[in-house]
């Protein structure tokens, strides 16, 4: 009690009231959220950063930026988790749906990041022609831009503005997840008769190993904001959805975000490069025993 009077007294105060057990296990595995979040997304940007060949390759670029946005999703989870937060309209203690917006970072990058292996497993001749590493860095780019610039346009505007604004992203937001299921289940029916038509070698593990990676991460995805995208819908058409004290206790909320967790531990298990890298630029200067074994 004294630590939430202290934190309330000073500003924000904190997500829980710690009155219950319940509190305390809400406080504490936010904490534990983010600080993994932190530990695993961010070695997996600092080692494809650091690694040559696999800055070189189109499929580790999608890698890195939502590796990067996972690991700020990671460190505003200590805010949004820890303190007494509602971000949306009306906001409370808010960011300006500033922190909410790295979410939509990610959408955007799995979408393209889907689009990229159907081309490169479908159209191979195409995407070594005009899908270069400059197109691949400038599309990553995009995805801040377009959303940040919505974010920031939307502090500016009168409320009513912002909130028609906000619906329409949301009906957006539909038609991107539709698409995505739709490209999943195409890219997984032609990628699998195409690379059986590929001869046995390098090229077609590593297209193999791409089509692994980014169909595991869409689903996981897909499953993970499913909730949260029933939920949505539910209260824009009907006005009856869940609501929540905060977004620390917001269950759909938490589940979208343990995405930054899910993400860049299915690129470790399914990237043996990658585990080569962070192993030689991460793991092994922490622990250099890890190096050994």
């Amino acid at each position: 009690m004294l630590l939430l009077n202290v934190t309330a007294s000073a500003g924000v105060p904190l997500s829980v009231t710690f009155d219950s057990p319940v509190d305390y296990l809400i406080f504490i595995f936010h904490i534990v959220f983010a600080t993994t979040a932190v530990l695993v997304a961010g070695p997996v940007a600092v080692a494809i950063l650091a690694t040559r060949s696999l800055r070189q390759q189109n499929r580790f670029l999608f890698m890195l930026n939502t590796s990067v946005c996972d690991t700020l999703v990671g460190f505003s989870a200590y805010y949004l988790g820890l303190f007494d937060v509602q971000e949306g309209y009306p906001s409370r203690n808010g960011t300006y749906n500033i922190l909410p917006a790295l979410l939509g970072v990610n959408l955007m990058t799995f979408l393209f990041a889907q689009f990229d292996r159907y081309l490169a497993v479908c159209h191979p001749f195409f995407y070594s022609r005009y899908i270069t590493r400059r197109v691949v860095i400038s599309v990553n780019a995009c995805c801040w831009f377009h959303n940040y610039c919505q974010t920031i346009l939307l502090i500016f505007v009168p409320l009513s503005i912002a909130q028609q604004v906000f619906a329409f992203s949301i009906a957006s937001l539909q038609v991107i997840v539709l698409t995505k299921v739709i490209m999943t289940i195409k890219l997984y029916v032609v990628a699998r008769s195409q690379l059986a038509r590929d001869p046995p070698g390098a090229d077609r593990e590593s297209k193999r190993e791409s089509l692994r990676i980014i169909i595991f991460v869409v689903v996981i995805f897909l499953v993970l904001w499913g909730p949260s995208f029933v939920n949505i819908i539910t209260k824009f058409v009907t006005g009856r959805g869940l609501t929540f004290r905060n977004d620390a206790t917001n269950v759909f909320g938490i589940m979208a975000r343990l995405n930054a967790v899910c993400t860049p531990s299915v690129y470790i298990w399914a990237s043996p490069a990658l585990r080569e890298a962070l192993l030689r630029t991460v793991w092994g200067r922490v622990c250099p025993r890890c190096r050994t074994r």
